[in-house]
């Protein structure tokens, strides 16, 4: 719609302009003082004719028509008073322009014939020279009538050109976008199935046989043995749900029941931290807002991964875990205590934080972990920004 108004409003400026300088041309002439009615009429038939240059495009014939029509009458009614004007003014070039341009097929090759026809017969009219020089007659032809025809003509075919490269261009890349999802789609097909076939299958041997060990320990009185086999049954439970949550999503699938988890899950996660022996101890301040999806799953991701250094690389059995909400971030903060004298390998940075590291920088959030200054406990703490996502 804009871009019909922007062509509107320069299509008046061109008739505007074109009626302005044909209207001065005809006045300072000279011919007014000798006849002062017919020049008037024959002005206003110029500027209403350049005026209609501004008309629609399906209206070219008939303004290419009327320029000829307006400038026949000149010749006719001024030529007795000596007038040898410019019959090839600016309206009339505008006009043949406009039916090179924007008329197709036999009505085009007519109105630029009509055109030529015009400006000859005005001229042998008007007793212009020209009119007695078959070469002058021609040359005036041509370029009051066929070259502005052909310039149209060549404008309209190189814009379509231009249309059609820019439309050949668009369906390439609508063609690659397409090859390019059929790939990733068939890729991610194929992980799923791997996924499936060695990974889950191992994860649930796990469970099934934690679960027969800790049956068969039960009357024993092992409790510390049964505690942990529990743990690694419930793990291993954990971990298919989610093994499947991402299988579903590499196959295309992501049903309301199965969603992906997110901070309303972290009691859950929680549970599971606690049952393998790591006492959690949780502080939620602020107002506690609703994350975007992606941000959401992405905060239960990183707070799984703190939870689960902790308990690898921690000393001790217990940790503290901080969400704070703001008005633009949420506040992540895990601390847990790290052994006295740690190995080398021991104060290595967990290979867990390079994940972390990466979904916060997908948010463009930031990332700050380390030993305090005494070099009892450890902290990772991530700030991610809401809008972020």
């Amino acid at each position: 719609m804009d871009l019909s108004r922007s062509l509107a409003r320069q299509s008046l400026v061109v008739a505007v302009v074109a009626a302005l300088i044909d209207g001065v041309l005809l006045a300072l002439c000279g011919v007014f003082a000798f006849a002062p009615w017919h020049t008037v009429a024959v002005l206003t038939g110029i500027v209403l004719s350049d005026l209609a240059l501004a008309a629609p495009p399906r209206t070219a014939a008939v303004v290419a028509a009327s320029q000829v029509a307006i400038r026949l009458v000149a010749a006719v009614l001024l030529h007795r008073h000596g007038f040898e004007g410019q019959f090839a003014g600016v309206g009339l070039l505008v006009a043949g322009y406009r039916a090179g341009a924007w008329l197709t097929g036999a009505r085009s090759v007519l109105t630029m014939l009509l055109l030529c026809g015009g400006v000859a017969c005005a001229n042998v009219l008007a007793y212009h020279r020209g009119g007695h020089d078959w070469r002058l007659l021609v040359a005036s032809m041509a370029a009051a009538g066929c070259v502005p025809w052909l310039v149209g003509r060549y404008t309209a075919a190189r814009g379509a050109y231009i249309a059609d490269l820019e439309q050949r261009e668009r369906q390439r890349r609508q063609e690659h976008q397409v090859a390019l999802e059929r790939a990733v789609t068939e890729e991610r097909a194929a992980i799923a199935r791997d996924l499936h076939d060695v990974i889950s299958h191992h994860v649930s041997a796990i469970g099934i046989h934690a679960g027969a060990a800790r049956m068969a320990l039960a009357g024993n009185g092992n409790g510390a043995a049964t505690r942990s086999l529990a743990a690694v049954e419930s793990s291993s439970r954990a971990a298919m749900v989610d093994l499947r949550r991402q299988l579903d999503l590499l196959h295309g699938r992501d049903d309301a029941g199965q969603r992906q988890p997110g901070l309303v899950d972290i009691d859950g996660l929680i549970e599971h931290v606690r049952a393998a022996g790591l006492t959690v101890e949780v502080a939620v301040r602020g107002t506690v807002v609703e994350l975007p999806e992606s941000l959401d799953v992405t905060v239960y991701r990183i707070v799984q991964e703190m939870l689960t250094n902790a308990l690898r690389h921690g000393d001790g059995d217990h940790a503290r875990l901080e969400v704070v909400y703001e008005p633009d971030r949420v506040l992540i903060r895990a601390t847990n205590p790290i052994p006295r004298a740690p190995t080398a390998a021991e104060t290595a940075v967990p290979r867990g934080l390079g994940g972390i590291r990466r979904r916060t920088e997908l948010f463009d959030g930031e990332l700050d972990y380390g030993p305090d200054a005494a070099g009892t406990s450890w902290h990772t703490a991530v700030s991610v920004p809401i809008g972020g996502a």
